[in-house]
């Protein structure tokens, strides 16, 4: 009965209380508080390598040195123009042109590789591809969230962390300003605009909701966030409870909670209500417009009410066309925190000042003295160099979105029910690297980027693709985790996928910044599974330009996430996502091959083809498998694609009403100078170019 008690009121089975006779299983003793995550991470000695020329940094001497324990050793380097299509994709979630492939393999220096990596970490491409990974753990939405899902304004903290990673802002300094940017000593604009980070949470404007409800479940959602991007600690499951796995009590989940309880953002409850506290974020032409008229009416002489007036006016006209953004703002009146037994607001327990869990490391012994420690101590706290946890946990990430799989499989999970790590000296030799060389995140994605355990071939040399491993997996030795003994493989995001679809077409509009934009969507989507009403029924297509924004620029809306997105697994960005799923569906193949988006790149893909300088069809097919895969086409595969084209070329020449319809839906401009029929054939062609496994899949 209890277990669906549980269910009933959606409580995980793993964050609920034990029954009594269990209790003595807390982990409030000695065996907890030394599980390894809360150890601190020292930098282990290099592993002694017989052959160090295989070696390119210290990452694979740790790799190298277990993979000899299971008496294997690396795979070769992937293919050139292979591993360069892996790295740019990585670093900048877009193909090489065909010129840097060209010139990657023509390169013999011997530090080809690293020059281009560092030609990729100084893209502005860079802060796009790995900002949309922080927008996950942010939970940034469009939206509001809940039933009555509208517009928010919060862009400008998107393109604030775009700017931040591209400019190579130091993660303690990342991590400072995002929590209590507001906090600091003459706080900038931009370091207010990033304390957006936990403005992200969702707001429910439905009628009836009780605002101080609202508000409280916003105040828990930032503790959760924090602890999980931070921490890799799942202190939700202290909400109502002490945590049965991990060392945490529910009074010290209170007592973190009290950090973020003295923000004076509004609760929500009614329709409309305000999103204060709002800051302006004028345009630096917009700004000196607004000094000018600030300047002018600060000058006027008394009497002038006619200028007067006539300033004012054109001061609140411009002001009403400058964008602005939620941020927080600390209330001048502290609140009283106080513990919620069993997690319920009306059910007020004992009073708790702010303070961090005890089994982690220590406040410094000076914060406090002068007052109640605040947010701006918290986030110095989390970026502390004795702190056990946020380098292992930042670096974790860092190695998954390389890797697939973090060196800590459970990325989201730290604690004692989450994996131990499978490379456990190297994660701690990445995190200390981390801190101790100033918490340099393009660092950090070098040193993984140029190391041999990440240029390795996906595939064995003599193990053709799709086969099955000729070791089979009962004659692995027993150690845990993945041996890294390959290159990485797996299914792009599907932003990447789209991205890599408007690079290969040439549509790509490679603006940086601004206002989220409307790319094409099926027609209907928001009236059908959107909330009626508050002028949120139709989706506002971009004009042309806009729809080719890549897709961090894409307007998220929480309810109604865009299709193409929402099929290839992205979240709802509802809560924190630290592990995006990777489902393989029917219906991802039906989006790449029917989508609007997607046809409107295949259809510009064949023009581009056909328009190319290429005196053959065979060598136009190589130049657009080049586009959309960077290798050159294998003899069989390229005869296929002959065969291929002739075939929709014949079928479309003796059906021009199709070939109509085709192109007609590609909503690209006409061109007088190509027949229809050909453009059509070369539109299928790109097509299933675009929706090869190879080409949707990073190898």
């Amino acid at each position: 009965m209890r277990r669906w008690f549980i269910l009933l009121l959606g409580i995980p089975l793993s964050c609920a209380a034990p029954a009594a006779k269990t209790r003595a299983a807390a982990p409030s003793g000695s065996a907890s508080r030394t599980h390894w995550a809360y150890q601190a991470a020292r930098r282990p000695q290099l592993p002694e390598i017989d052959q160090p020329t295989g070696v390119a940094n210290p990452i694979d001497s740790f790799v190298l040195a277990r993979l000899r324990r299971g008496q294997r050793t690396f795979n070769p380097p992937a293919p050139p123009a292979v591993r360069l299509r892996r790295v740019t994709l990585d670093l900048i979630g877009l193909p090489p042109s065909l010129d840097e492939v060209d010139s990657f393999l023509a390169d013999q220096r011997p530090d080809a590789w690293a020059r281009v990596v560092d030609r990729l970490l100084a893209s502005p491409a860079y802060g796009e591809h790995w900002g949309r990974y922080w927008l996950d753990l942010a939970r940034y939405a469009d939206t509001n969230g809940y039933n009555i899902d509208v517009r928010r304004p919060i862009w400008p903290y998107r393109d604030w962390v775009i700017n931040a990673l591209n400019t190579d802002l130091t993660y303690d300094q990342f991590t400072v300003e995002q929590i209590a940017g507001d906090l600091l000593p003459a706080a900038t604009r931009a370091q207010r605009i990033a304390t957006g980070f936990h403005r992200n949470t969702m707001i429910n404007q439905e009628g009836g909701v009780d605002p101080e409800a609202d508000r409280v479940k916003a105040i828990v959602d930032r503790v959760n966030t924090t602890a999980t991007v931070w921490l890799g600690t799942t202190l939700a499951c202290s909400h109502c409870h002490d945590h049965i796995y991990d060392p945490f009590t529910q009074r010290e989940f209170f007592a973190f909670y009290a950090f973020f309880n003295q923000t004076a953002d509004v609760a929500g409850g009614v329709p409309n209500s305000s999103l204060e506290p709002l800051l302006r974020v004028p345009s630096p032409e917009q700004q000196v417009e607004w000094d000018r008229l600030r300047s002018a009416l600060a000058n006027l002489a008394e009497g002038q009410t006619a200028a007067r007036e006539k300033l004012r006016q054109a001061e609140t006209a411009l002001l009403e066309s400058v964008p602005s953004t939620m941020v927080l703002k600390e209330r001048s009146q502290r609140r009283i925190t106080r513990v919620h037994l069993r997690g319920d607001i009306g059910n007020p327990g004992e009073v708790v000042t702010p303070a961090v869990p005890a089994a982690l490391h220590p406040f410094p012994a000076a914060v406090g003295k002068s007052g109640p420690p605040n947010r701006l101590d918290l986030a110095r706290w989390l970026v502390a160099g004795d702190n056990p946890l946020t380098g292992r946990v930042t670096v974790n990430r860092y190695w998954q979105r390389f890797f697939g799989t973090g060196l800590v499989a459970t990325s989201d999970d730290f604690g004692k029910r989450g994996h131990s790590p499978s490379h456990p000296a190297l994660l701690d030799w990445l995190a200390r690297e981390f801190v101790d060389a100033g918490w340099r995140v393009k660092a950090t994605h070098r040193l993984i980027a140029t190391s041999r355990t990440y240029q390795q071939a996906t595939y064995r040399p003599h193990q053709k693709k799709n086969q099955t491993s000729v070791r089979s997996s009962q004659q692995d030795p027993p150690l845990a985790g993945p041996w890294l003994d390959r290159g990485p493989r797996f299914r792009l995001a599907p932003e990447t996928i789209r991205d890599l679809a408007l690079a290969a077409s040439g549509l790509l509009n490679q603006q940086i910044g601004g206002p989220s934009v409307y790319p094409l969507q099926p027609a209907g989507f928001w009236l059908e599974f959107g909330t009626r009403g508050f002028d949120m029924e139709e989706w506002p297509t971009s004009a042309a330009a806009e729809r080719s924004r890549r897709g961090v620029y894409t307007f998220w809306r929480r309810t109604t996430v865009y299709p193409a997105f929402a099929i290839f697994d992205a979240p709802s960005r509802e809560h924190c996502t630290v592990r995006r799923s990777r489902s393989n569906t029917p219906l991802q193949a039906l989006s790449t091959l029917n989508d609007p988006a997607f046809l409107r790149c295949a259809a510009a893909l064949g023009l581009r083809a056909l328009e190319a300088n290429h005196s053959s069809q065979s060598d136009r097919i190589v130049f657009a498998f080049r586009l959309c895969l960077s290798r050159r086409p294998q003899p069989l595969e390229l005869a296929r694609l002959v065969t291929f084209y002739e075939q929709q070329l014949d079928h479309y020449r003796n059906h021009h009403s199709d070939a109509d319809k085709l192109i007609t839906a590609a909503d690209l401009a006409p061109v007088a100078q190509i027949d229809r029929s050909e453009w059509a054939a070369w539109t299928i062609l790109a097509s299933l170019l675009l929706n090869l496994d190879e080409t949707i899949t990073k190898g």
